[in-house]
């Protein structure tokens, strides 16, 4: 679940690649799912997707291409499981998750697990994480 300290505060630089982000709100991602409040409060504690406390109300965030009209993009949850054993908090996932990086396929990790191109992404969190 999202802790007060995955609080991300806004960047100076205005060019954050969090900054850059489309983010849902959970009333959101119940929108775009189908999914019940229940649902979306289990992938929260599940790990299948990671957000943070934006805004003005703290409320939890989590990036669109986190998720499908299905539910959860699905190779992300090892992804996130991966980082966090090696020591990597919420925030730091998401901006690895976001970050450019054309030398992987679709031009970032998260567009890399949603071309279903999972395995290059686990050596790299692998190596991160050690």
């Amino acid at each position: 679940m999202v802790n007060d300290s995955d609080v991300i505060p806004p960047s100076d630089s205005g060019d954050d690649v969090l900054d850059q982000a489309e983010w849902l709100a959970v009333p959101d991602i119940m929108e775009l799912t189908g999914a019940s409040l229940a649902e979306v409060k289990t992938w929260l504690q599940d790990r299948d997707i990671i957000g943070s406390r934006r805004g003005p109300n703290k409320a939890v965030y989590v990036p669109a291409l986190f998720l499908t009209e299905e539910g959860p993009v699905f190779p992300l949850r090892g992804t996130i499981i991966v980082l966090a054993d090696g020591g990597y908090r919420d925030d730091e996932i998401i901006r690895w998750l976001l970050t450019s990086d054309d030398t992987l396929q679709g031009g970032s990790a998260i567009a890399s697990l949603r071309d279903g191109s999972k395995t290059e992404v686990r050596r790299r969190a692998q190596e991160m994480a050690l």
